[in-house]
């Protein structure tokens, strides 16, 4: 069964589907559809591991107060200094702003408040990312919060329902090695895709407040 199937019991609560892009705008876009629902993005930022920049070390969403999630055990694991955070930090908020200004322009974000919201990616690995935007939505007044990914190894998954009001995985493969291997083709997505894919739903559902009407 496809992630967007297994949403489809949401329909009725009217729901926000937000992306987190690149790669999860695809996915997202597909649900939104099913759903007749408004879609959106959370901007949000891995901070990688000095020289493993793949390793997430935590996770940074851009706003009026910036939500960071930081790994704690694996910062001392690796003995991270404060100042490498604090300059990660600093460098994942301005490629945030440099997507916001490109993704966004003039468009209003949609508001999650009292809203059911549906957060969308191509996968999970640690599950830092989805950890900050969960917890940015929460304090933006979501009213209920799904997690919805087609793939995610159970730790992540066991993690993100702690702060998630519900956690759907298509698939929780052991052992998980990566996202992109439980793909048959895992193309990046480029700066332009996700501009194109915003406007394309924005096109088709011109009206925030009608689009969850079929």
């Amino acid at each position: 069964m496809k992630l967007a199937d297994k949403l489809l019991a949401f329909a009725d609560a009217k729901p926000v589907v937000y992306a987190l892009p690149r790669g999860g705008l695809p996915v997202a876009e597909e649900a939104a559809k099913r759903l007749h629902a408004p879609l959106d993005i959370i901007l949000v930022r891995k901070l990688g591991a000095p020289g493993h920049e793949e390793l997430a070390i935590g996770a940074i969403v851009d706003g009026a107060a910036p939500v960071t999630i930081l790994h704690k055990d694996i910062i001392a694991e690796l003995g991270v200094s404060e100042a490498y955070i604090e300059k990660t930090k600093k460098a994942a908020l301005e490629e945030i702003e440099r997507r916001r200004a490109l993704y966004m322009k003039d468009r209003p974000p949609v508001s999650p408040k009292d809203r059911t919201v549906i957060i969308v990616d191509d996968g999970l690995a640690t599950g830092a990312t989805m950890e900050a935007a969960a917890t940015a939505m929460r304090k933006a007044g979501a009213a209920k919060i799904v997690v919805a990914v087609p793939v995610a190894p159970e730790e992540a998954v066991r993690d993100l329902a702690k702060i998630a009001d519900e956690v759907i995985a298509v698939a929780t493969p052991s052992p998980f090695w990566s996202v992109g291997g439980w793909y048959q083709s895992f193309p990046q997505l480029t700066d332009d895709d996700v501009v194109e894919t915003l406007a394309r739903h924005h096109a088709q559902t011109p009206s925030n407040e009608d689009r969850n009407t079929p």
